[in-house]
Order: structure tokens, then C-alpha cells, then sequence
């Protein structure tokens, strides 16, 4: 009999996967450090990254530290159900996994420097889990906006590759993939670790540096 964490492990069908709602998880409209907007629209000549790298408590505010970063949010992407909840992400039946939306200056930072954060604040080998973190919910991802992120990432998978293997590690099972839609998590999710300092973060690299983004504009 397969346990209930190798059940979690394994993605479901879309057309089993929960039906989900209309409605849109109302969030607070101002980010809890920058005090920018969490939805858009966003100011004149920003762009968005969207990423996953495991529990997103830990994953947001590896961002929102970030010189040229606007704005932050968590939420679900990557899956089948409109406007899931945490408890139905959770559950594995969305097919989502938890996401940090990044709206960034691209006159301050470049992709490819989020990018490098991104690799190297997780462990990319895991497959369907962080640490002890487990369920499909939990995978890496880089969810592209346009032709030139996909290359991007591409290519930084590219090289991260060959660092994690000169490293000892396995092979990087993040899904690189279109964006899609972006459903905002519940408002306790936004900054959480901001406003509970103490709170879990699971969040841990590999200590193998991405040799990318390593000049950052000024």
C-alpha cells in the first residue's frame, strides 16, 4: 500500500483535480515592508518572475530583500484549480505549487540575477519536496513570462547543472513552464515571516553558487 506522503508525491490528473471558485483571495493592498502594491497594475516599465522553491514563506522574503525589487506576493501557480485555498493546495488535489510573484526593475536587477537567487536558496534535485517539506506543492519551478525568461532559465539550468554534478548532487528536476495565472494566497500567507519573525522557514540551499548574474547593474 502506497503511504500518504508517496500519494502526495505523485501529480494529479486535471481531470481529477478540484473545481475551485470565481472568487479571488482578497489580500491587503499594500505590501507589510515595502508598501507597494500587491496587485497590478504596477508601474510603467516593471516586469514579473514568477518562481517556486518550496514552502513560500521563506521563498518571498529571499526576494524581497533584493536591490530593484517592487513588490512581492505568494500564492498558487502551476496547477489546475481556480482560486485554490491553502488547505486544497496542501491536499495535492490543485495540482499547484506554492509560487512567489516578483516585480522587479529591470534597470536595478536583471532576471538573470533573480534567477541566481533562485538556485541557490533550494536545493533544485529534490523533486516533489524541500527538506521535509513533501508533496507536490513543494516542487521547483521557474514559470517564464515571455520568450527571453524561458531562455534565460533555460540556459541557468544549463549551468547550474554542471556545478551541482561537480558538487556530488543528482540531476535538477525544477519545471521550467509558461506562467499561467497567478492566484493570490490567503492575506496571513503575504510576508509572513515578516509579521511572525519566528515562524518555520524550511527554506535551505545547496551551498553550490550559480555561475550566473554576477554583475549587478547599478
Amino acid at each position: 500500500m502506497l503511504s500518504f506522503d508517496s500519494l502526495k508525491m505523485k501529480m494529479i490528473a486535471p481531470e481529477r483535480a478540484l473545481r475551485g471558485r470565481d472568487v479571488e483571495m482578497p489580500v491587503a493592498g499594500a505590501h507589510a515592508v515595502l508598501g507597494t502594491p500587491l496587485k497590478p497594475p504596477f508601474p510603467e516599465g516593471l516586469q514579473t518572475a514568477t518562481v517556486a522553491l518550496g514552502c513560500f514563506w521563506g521563498a518571498e522574503r529571499a526576494f524581497w530583500t533584493l536591490p530593484g525589487v517592487y513588490t512581492t506576493a505568494v500564492g498558487y501557480a502551476a496547477g489546475y484549480t481556480p482560486n485554490p485555498t491553502y488547505e486544497e493546495v496542501c491536499s495535492g488535489s490543485t495540482g499547484h505549487t506554492e509560487a512567489v510573484l516578483i516585480v522587479f526593475d529591470p534597470r536595478r536587477i536583471s532576471y538573470t540575477d533573480l534567477l541566481r537567487t533562485f538556485w541557490e536558496s533550494h536545493d533544485p534535485t529534490q523533486g516533489m519536496r524541500q527538506g521535509n517539506d513533501v508533496g507536490t506543492q513543494y516542487r521547483s519551478a521557474i514559470l517564464y513570462a515571455d520568450a527571453e525568461q524561458q531562455q534565460l532559465a533555460e540556459s541557468s539550468r544549463l549551468a547550474y547543472q554542471e556545478q551541482l554534478r561537480a558538487a556530488g548532487y543528482g540531476e535538477i528536476t525544477t519545471q521550467i513552464a509558461p506562467a499561467g495565472p497567478f492566484y493570490y494566497a490567503e492575506d496571513y500567507h503575504q510576508q509572513y515571516l515578516h509579521k511572525n519573525p519566528g515562524g518555520y522557514c524550511g527554506l535551505g540551499g545547496t551551498g553550490v553558487s550559480c555561475p550566473i548574474g554576477l554583475v549587478r547593474s547599478a
